[in-house]
């Protein structure tokens, strides 16, 4: 029962997700052909709430659930590591015609198929942290 706000906020999202139809495979295809703001306007809306979220907890208005104060690790603002993970991801998420967040509300919805993706997906996790102390960041 720990974790179960985690769950609810999980099931909330993609249920909010299956009803947007972020994971309509038509919807992605007319954002990448530009032929719809409806994805663009759902990335933006994500974005901007994101910022507002980090900035809150950045100035300490939110506290982590222990009552701390987020600390955020600087980052290395170098393209190359930006621009290779972006043509990664973005490949990966036009091969399979879904981003990967949605992976799992498809994979609940019933297409089971999306299983493999998803053991996909962990495979390359599980080998990215194993040569991770070889790559460059």
């Amino acid at each position: 029962m720990k974790f179960f706000k985690y769950i609810m906020v999980g099931f909330l999202f993609g249920f909010g997700a299956y009803k947007m139809e972020m994971i309509s495979f038509f919807r992605i295809y007319e954002m990448f052909l530009f032929q719809s703001f409806h994805m663009y306007g759902i990335i933006i809306s994500g974005i901007i709430i994101g910022i507002i979220i980090t900035q809150l907890f950045k100035r300490g208005f939110v506290k982590t659930n222990h009552g701390d104060v987020k600390k955020f690790n600087p980052k290395a603002h170098t393209w190359p590591r930006y621009i290779i993970g972006g043509i990664i991801f973005g490949m990966g998420w036009a091969l399979t015609g879904v981003c990967s967040g949605m992976m799992f509300v498809l994979m609940g919805s019933g297409y089971t198929v999306f299983a493999i993706f998803i053991a996909s997906a962990m495979l390359g996790t599980f080998v990215y942290g194993l040569t991770r102390q070889y790559l460059p960041h």
